[in-house]
């Protein structure tokens, strides 16, 4: 089978891949095995597969999340071109740049309404809506790494929760998209959760809700407005992607100060999302494509997203940023104000309830939570 083949072979490369240092080897090793049972799911059901002849043609529309030649667009290449790949080219998702087929914030009433098949989007943009949300993107002050938080979704129910929530709406969550910490770019210095009250800022879902409580007024502004209001002083600070990203996207150009680690956001989900009768349609073995595909991305993003953050930093330096690294005491302080947090997004939802019960336990588990 040329996709076993294919498989297998990414795997062996993956295992061969040991002359990386220690350190990044135990940030990515868990992502890897979740890559990998993935993979191993999508090749048991493509078996009875034997030419592409027995594979029905299905051509969709997906918009990504970002600009056009940034990384996490590239990465989304990728992804349909897993997705081709694995189907032996009769899946096709033609890509779309973040706006280019609906804009952003229209984005979710888009897909749900038929006008394309498909999206990659974050949960928390439609938190007000579907409270689940809020904790299904990020949790600030929560999960420190992102395996943790990918493991909640594949080992803890997670994944089932977020496709709860989505239903509702006649959407369908395939998979998230996991990395780590995204920073915050500010156009004034910030040593201490104090600097912040007062200020105006651009965050999204659970973290908007937890900068609030610092005395931040909050804007959910969509991803490709930040450097405009940012150069615009339309806001004093923000958050928007990794540090790659953010750096591709120019945001050093207007905002001179960049404040590591993201307490606001330590790790991050994106998600992709599909039309619910768009996915009914397909095939089961279609539908493991996207998940494997999925699944792939994910690792593949955040171990490129560890080498790169060192690299990202120095670069913002070269431009004249500066770097501003809060210690572990700073963010732990913000920790009791963050929690209230949580809960007040949760509110009265029984489905956002049953999420941060089950995100809380977990970090009990692990040891982050007495």
């Amino acid at each position: 089978m040329q996709v076993y083949a294919a498989i297998t072979n990414t795997i062996t490369k993956s295992t061969m891949e040991n002359t990386m240092n220690e350190s990044i080897r135990q940030k990515t090793v868990v992502g890897l095995r979740h890559a990998c049972k993935g993979l191993v799911a999508a090749a048991a059901i493509f078996t009875g597969v034997t030419s592409a002849t027995e594979l029905p043609e299905v051509n969709w529309r997906m918009q990504a999340l970002w600009d056009a030649g940034t990384t996490p667009y590239e990465f989304e290449k990728r992804f349909v071109s897993r997705v081709s790949e694995l189907t032996n080219g009769q899946f096709t998702i033609r890509l779309f740049a973040g706006g280019q087929l609906a804009p952003s914030a229209q984005a979710f009433e888009a897909v749900r309404g038929g006008a394309f098949e498909m999206m990659k989007t974050f949960d928390g943009y439609e938190a007000g809506s579907i409270p689940a949300f809020a904790f299904t993107s990020t949790i600030p002050f929560g999960f420190p790494e992102s395996d943790q938080y990918e493991a909640w979704f594949y080992e803890r129910g997670g994944l089932e929760f977020a496709r709860e929530a989505y239903a509702k709406a006649g959407l369908f969550y395939i998979a998230p998209t996991v990395y780590g910490q995204e920073p915050i770019h500010s156009k004034f210095p910030l040593n201490t959760l104090a600097d912040v009250e007062g200020k105006k800022g651009r965050f999204v879902g659970l973290a908007s809700t937890v900068m609030a409580e610092f005395g931040v007024s909050t804007t959910p502004l969509p991803t490709a407005e930040v450097y405009q209001a940012l150069e615009k002083g339309v806001i004093d600070f923000a958050d928007r992607g990794d540090l790659t990203a953010n750096f591709e996207a120019g945001l050093g150009e207007v905002a001179k100060y960049v404040i590591v680690p993201g307490f606001h956001q330590p790790t991050t989900a994106t998600s992709y999302v599909a039309n619910q009768r768009a996915y009914d349609k397909l095939p089961d073995y279609y539908k493991a494509a996207l998940e494997s595909a999925a699944r792939e991305v994910s690792a593949a993003l955040r171990q490129h997203n560890v080498a790169q953050d060192a690299v990202a930093l120095k670069k913002f330096e070269e431009q004249g940023a500066e770097i501003i690294h809060l210690d572990a005491n700073t963010v732990a302080q913000g920790r009791p104000t963050a929690m209230k947090a949580w809960e007040k997004a949760a509110g009265d939802d029984e489905l956002a309830n049953k999420v941060l019960d089950s995100q809380v336990e977990f970090m009990k588990e692990l040891g982050l939570l007495e």
